[in-house]
């Protein structure tokens, strides 16, 4: 990484991204890859956090961010603390890491993916079946990842993430209920 960049701790609030993929132009720039198809968390923040590929390091950077823009099928940003294309170049591969509290609101009956994950899920009937592990993206829905053991046994559920089976979603309360069944 590069010593001109100050180190700092990841916030405990922190969520990777992206990732950087090479310098882009000659005067500092560097191209981004997000991992969301709508990475507004990059441009509303600017201060974000870098650590090297891997995940192996604890330790962290902060890179503060000039601008940042789209450009074709990736991001394009630019940072006081990077000069030029070598800087750049030392930073490919990086994970990219900003704060969840930087992200813009959400809009109403609009969820970040990170803020469902980890979210017990419940029926109607007050069965809890299971914790969602993670939301899969098929085209023209989204699905909940549900992780439960039944008789001790890891059991997998996907439930359609549309308003037809999604009764409420309480972020503050930690707890989604379903119109849906263990057996479906």
């Amino acid at each position: 990484m590069l010593p001109t960049l100050e180190a700092a701790e990841l916030p405990a609030d922190a969520i990777e991204v992206a990732r950087i993929a090479d310098a882009w132009g000659i005067k500092g720039w560097f191209k981004v890859l997000p991992h969301s198809a709508q990475p507004e968390a990059l441009f509303s923040s600017k201060r974000w956090f870098l650590q090297p590929p891997g995940g192996k390091t604890t330790g962290a950077f902060r890179l503060a961010i000039r601008e940042a823009k789209e450009h074709s099928d990736c991001i394009v940003a630019s940072s006081e603390d990077v000069p030029d294309r070598n800087a750049a170049e030392a930073l490919r591969g990086a994970r990219v890491f900003v704060p969840r509290s930087s992200f813009p609101t959400a809009a109403e009956d609009e969820y970040y993916w990170v803020d469902l994950i980890g979210l017990p899920v419940v029926n109607r009937e007050g069965v809890a079946l299971g914790t969602v592990r993670e939301m899969l993206a098929n085209g023209p829905q989204t699905t909940l990842v549900l992780a439960a053991l039944e008789n001790g046994k890891p059991v997998e559920r996907m439930i359609p993430f549309v308003s037809a089976f999604i009764d409420k979603v309480d972020l503050a309360g930690r707890l989604i209920a379903v119109d849906w069944q263990p057996d479906y």
